[in-house]
């Protein structure tokens, strides 16, 4: 009963979850130093480690190594053990131990194998993905470029939004994603007394929305959900294959009574 508990993933992922609740509610400055939750937190970092000891006397080392799953939780057990020493142990507690017990969290990804189709779903994200990469690779080099010549045309107009290369990118990404397009363009014609450039100005933002943001980020969401539906596309042609070949076989069939 004991073993059995802990090679169920459907317990271990239920642990997974509460653990992920108790670290949730430790973030409220309210229960930041609740001794109760922080037992309880160190409870579950006993848990799986007992499941990762109770694993690997199940199927052995070599056999327990191979899995993925079970490589990223003996990590992520071996991470979180100094959290669990600080109960018996003096042990100083820095920033990185932190941000290695939130990695457990990841952990909560394991729930998605109970989604339908899940495999599906995960080979088109990973095509949408790869057909994306030149579009997005792309829409780098646009926004690197006009980030540029953005900081050589307005960054003493307004040097908080373009006053180095890299604010003018994140402010160029800004535009990209149709965010301050008109804010932006309306501080620097504030700050500017001749309606040429003024007009300029505006014409020239009005271009990079619709260089970057309507054109570029809606390619890249079209190829990214195109690939995404393909699967569904492949089914229908298979269909439609099947449907040609049953038409085919009744000419043939009509055709020979025909001839008789």
């Amino acid at each position: 009963m004991f073993k059995q508990f802990f090679l169920s993933e459907r317990n271990m992922l239920i642990a997974i979850l509460l653990n992920g609740l108790i670290i949730f509610l430790l973030y409220f400055p309210a229960f930041h130093d609740n001794e109760w939750l922080i037992q309880l937190d160190h409870l579950f970092i006993l848990i799986f480690l007992i499941e990762a000891i109770v694993k690997i006397a199940a199927y052995g080392w070599n056999e327990y190594i191979k899995n993925n799953w079970n490589k990223f939780d003996f990590f992520i057990v071996i991470a979180s053990l100094p959290a669990l020493l600080s109960s018996f142990l003096v042990i100083p507690n820095t920033g990185i131990l932190k941000i290695l017990r939130l990695l457990r969290l990841i952990r909560l990804v394991k729930f998605l194998t109970f989604i339908p189709h899940m495999s599906s779903i995960l080979a088109g994200l990973v095509r949408a993905m790869k057909a994306s990469v030149f579009v997005i690779i792309a829409l780098f080099f646009l926004n690197f470029l006009l980030a540029l010549f953005t900081c050589h045309f307005f960054g003493a107009v307004a040097p908080e939004y373009f006053g180095d290369p890299l604010i003018s990118s994140y402010t160029i990404f800004q535009f990209f994603t149709v965010e301050g397009w008109n804010e932006i363009p309306a501080v620097i014609a504030e700050r500017m007394d001749n309606d040429i450039y003024i007009g300029l100005s505006r014409f020239y933002f009005v271009l990079v929305v619709l260089a970057g943001g309507i054109f570029g980020m809606s390619l890249a969401n079209a190829i990214f959900v195109d690939e995404m539906t393909m699967d569904n596309n492949v089914v229908l042609e298979d269909k439609i294959d099947q449907l040609q070949g049953q038409i085919a076989e009744l000419k043939n069939i009509l055709q020979e009574k025909n001839n008789s």
